[in-house]
């Protein structure tokens, strides 16, 4: 749609030196998402990639776990006053026979590009709902070697960032760190939501097999997005929450958290983790 820049003028100040010069930003629209014609929730996201990130929304709310599972997406005309499509407003539609679990079809959902759906589900929450638990048999073995090569991999495929600097992103990766797909917005969960309802679109659910990169900070909500997904390594270059470890650790899902060169924490699922003890190095 041709809407993921803006240009704006701002007044540049370099060593003393004052300019006057066009800037691109990273555009930010929100998103209403419809469920069978019923409003559901609200996300500021960059525009593109809309009907990806609404299912992989609603694959995280418990919704859709598979491509049967979705009927269609669209955009909705008349969502203004005066009728036109501003292309911000999607209807998903499930297939007949799909049960929609109680989730907020009573509510109106608000969720900022920073937060994501703060305070609104527990631990027990998603174990109950989670139709696609971690189950990677054989379990999946990551060198930290290759965990460590993923964050320059994820920013050289960030085209938007190159022009804005105001992106996060969220990648797929195999288990041998073959790039599979890589999502940009200015919400780090919309990103996450872009990656798994293309998996859900493309009939590529669960992910049991992948690693998913987030170029920020893993919150509760993407530790959850990646159990409801069958992810079984979720890697973030900066910090975990208290309640996203819990959540990995009850999960069996592999949390691993400050991951900048070499160095990297691994805060639960170390068994995932090729680790190699002083002795054997020795």
């Amino acid at each position: 749609m041709g809407r993921v820049t803006e240009r704006r003028k701002v007044i540049r100040i370099r060593d003393g030196a004052i300019s006057t010069r066009p800037d691109t930003l990273v555009a930010e629209e929100p998103l209403e998402i419809r469920l069978n014609g019923k409003p559901l929730a609200i996300t500021m996201r960059t525009p593109g990639d809309d009907f990806a990130l609404a299912a992989g929304f609603l694959v995280s709310e418990g919704v859709l776990a598979e491509q049967g599972d979705l009927q269609n997406i669209v955009y909705c005309a008349g969502a203004t006053v005066d009728g036109s499509n501003t292309y911000n407003v999607v209807d998903v539609r499930t297939s007949p026979g799909v049960t929609i679990p109680d989730i907020t079809l009573e509510r109106n959902v608000y969720t900022t590009s920073s937060c994501g759906l703060c305070g609104k589900a527990s631990l027990d929450a998603v174990r109950t709902t989670a139709r696609w638990p971690i189950a990677d048999t054989p379990p999946v073995r990551v060198e930290p070697e290759l965990l460590a090569s993923l964050p320059d991999r994820l920013r050289a495929a960030q085209r938007v960032f190159d022009r804005t600097g105001g992106l996060h992103a969220a990648a797929l990766f195999t288990e041998d760190g073959e790039l599979v797909d890589i999502r940009e917005d200015v919400g780090r969960h919309n990103a996450v939501d872009k990656l798994v309802g293309r998996a859900l679109q493309n009939g590529d659910l669960p992910l049991s097999r992948s690693i998913l990169l987030v170029s920020g900070r893993a919150s509760f909500e993407l530790a959850q997005k990646a159990v409801m997904a069958g992810i079984p390594v979720l890697a973030a270059v900066s910090a975990p929450s208290s309640l996203a470890v819990d959540l990995a650790a009850e999960t069996g899902l592999t949390l691993v958290g400050f991951l900048r060169g070499a160095s990297m924490n691994v805060y639960a699922g170390e068994d995932r983790i090729a680790l190699r003890t002083a002795a054997a190095q020795g």
